[in-house]
């Protein structure tokens, strides 16, 4: 009998997965020292609290986005809140899949049984998303869909995960071991762009946040 290759990545992917991962780290780490030292915590060279001055900059960079993130247009953080959670989950499940094949419990997580059926999670993939787009296209209020874009997010991530089990692969290219550079390449994109956003709303926050302490008494 024909033993089964685990599915695993090609070294491509995994290198675009780790470049994505570095980005994502750089910029958070250029950005607490932007906001360091044009905002209001102390250099490390003027405190005796290093600590303490890594959390005042760390919070107000928190700030910083947060008001970056209310500034943009519904449309920019319903991208980003879709980009961040489709990848989020992706990664997420992909983890636990994992983790499940070499053991039945993995922390509160386990294979969803109802009776002798395996229940595969794009099921609940499929309703969430399904629901979620439904609700964002009969509501009116344009404040809901960037609330709406989470669960639609998720609910893809969860469907993208198990797109192997809805596709009759044929060709090589379409194997379930190709299918799986795919997905992580198209979890990696996600995370890119919403990256990209980030970027938007980071620099637009440091303009609300620290252009008064830049300015002139």
């Amino acid at each position: 009998m024909r033993r089964r290759r685990p599915l695993e990545p090609g070294r491509g992917t995994v290198a675009l997965g780790a470049l994505a991962t570095a980005a994502v780290a750089t910029l958070v780490a250029i950005e607490v020292r932007r906001v360091w030292r044009r905002g209001s915590a102390p250099a490390l060279g003027d405190t005796d609290h290093p600590i303490l001055a890594a959390e005042e900059a760390v919070a107000e960079t928190a700030r910083v986005a947060r008001a970056g993130y209310h500034e943009v247009s519904t449309r920019e953080n319903s991208m980003f809140n879709l980009l961040t959670s489709f990848a989020a989950t992706f990664i997420l499940v992909r983890s636990v899949t994992y983790g499940l094949r070499r053991r039945p419990t993995m922390g509160p997580f386990r294979n969803m049984r109802l009776g002798r059926r395996h229940i595969h999670h794009f099921v609940p993939g499929i309703v969430v998303a399904f629901s979620s787009g439904a609700a964002a296209i009969l509501t009116r209020d344009e404040r809901f869909e960037p609330w709406l874009a989470v669960p639609f997010g998720i609910g893809m991530g969860l469907t993208l995960d198990e797109s192997a089990l809805l596709l009759d692969l044929e060709d090589v290219y379409w194997s379930r071991e190709g299918l799986l550079s795919v997905q992580i390449t198209l979890a990696v994109m996600a995370t890119l762009g919403a990256l990209a956003l980030g970027l938007r709303f980071l620099r637009r926050g440091e303009e609300l946040v620290l252009a008064p302490a830049d300015s002139p008494a």
